[in-house]
């Protein structure tokens, strides 16, 4: 079990979300950085499952069972009983561990997962909370999140530290409404250089620029179309919005184009100030560009960051302090 002892808000439990419900008027939700969550399964195995998603907040627990921690996504500065951690990595933690996690500004969405994941209750095939859907709640001082006991997993470290949490650029397809803006709206657009807004949410984030809106003509007479995450859409005074996992299953506002699955981890884990411009490429080429699979190798500490060093037994076996000439 985990206990929560204190923290921020809007903390969830996330996974993959619920894929196959759109025509109901569900959106799939889950994890914002789905990038993150392959990296706990780099660091944990397939047990990683369900974790917390982190949305700049401070976080105190205590873990009631030993297990194997994952921190992963934005960085955070961590501490086990006082110890630093170093994040992107995975850490063996002792029952009674009192661990604490405070934003650093780097990105936006954090994870925390443990070995074998968390074992809350299932709805419509996951564990994770859809807030726009009134599924699960974030969490509150008091809550306990059932786990597994099992820290014998081994301390590792993602070989390649991640560096999409600071805005740059976002690659687009087209939409079916994208042949409405004109080709010298569309040049505009790519050319513009747009600022991530503090305006944002699991929903979709605002972007902010200098000069005119942007808009196709006779956008108030659009039928409402399907949307999904990634979708960047024009609001009527043409502002646009890179929409995500909680976004709407429907809408009328047109959508210039889409940000492919690659891109969307860093359009969403921007935190505000950043900035991002686009470059559209075919569908063909997004096929293409699939993110590369996370390792995780050993995580070999600095021993200056090792109170206990001389507690420790680093020799084992007969040793003999003389030399062997000098053996009969």
């Amino acid at each position: 079990m985990i206990e929560i002892l204190s923290c921020g808000p809007l903390i969830t439990v996330q996974d993959h979300g619920r894929p196959g419900w759109l025509s109901q008027g569900l959106a799939q939700g889950g994890a914002a950085d789905r990038l993150a969550l392959a990296e706990a399964v780099a660091l944990l195995g397939p047990g990683a499952g369900a974790g917390l998603e982190i949305p700049g907040a401070p976080l105190r627990l205590k873990l009631h069972v030993p297990t194997t921690i994952a921190l992963t996504g934005a960085p955070m500065r961590a501490e086990a009983d006082g110890r630093p951690l170093v994040w992107h990595a995975a850490h063996p933690l002792p029952a009674q561990t009192v661990l604490d996690l405070r934003p650093t500004g780097q990105g936006s969405y954090s994870y925390l997962h443990v070995d074998g994941g968390l074992s809350t209750e299932e709805v419509l095939g996951s564990r994770a909370a859809h807030r726009i859907a009134g599924i699960g709640d974030a969490l509150q001082q008091g809550d306990t999140l059932p786990c597994k006991a099992g820290g014998g997993g081994a301390a590792r470290r993602l070989d390649t530290a991640p560096t999409r949490f600071d805005g740059g650029e976002l690659r687009l397809v087209p939409t079916p409404q994208t042949r409405l803006f004109s080709d010298e709206e569309r040049a505009r657009f790519c050319d513009t250089a747009f600022v991530r807004d503090p305006r944002g949410n699991r929903q979709g984030v605002r972007l902010a620029s200098d000069g005119a809106g942007f808009a196709t003509q006779g956008q108030l007479t659009l039928l409402s179309d399907f949307i999904l995450p990634g979708d960047v859409q024009m609001t009527g005074d043409g502002v646009p919005y890179i929409l995500g996992p909680e976004c709407q299953t429907t809408g009328g506002y047109p959508r210039i184009g889409s940000v492919i699955a690659v891109d969307l981890p860093r359009a969403l884990q921007a935190p505000p100030g950043a900035t991002f411009r686009f470059r559209f490429v075919t569908v063909e080429e997004a096929r293409g560009l699939m993110p590369a699979r996370p390792v995780a190798v050993p995580l070999v500490r600095d021993p200056a960051d090792v109170p206990n060093l001389l507690s420790m037994q680093l020799i084992s076996g007969v040793v003999s302090a003389q030399s062997p000439e000098d053996m009969p």
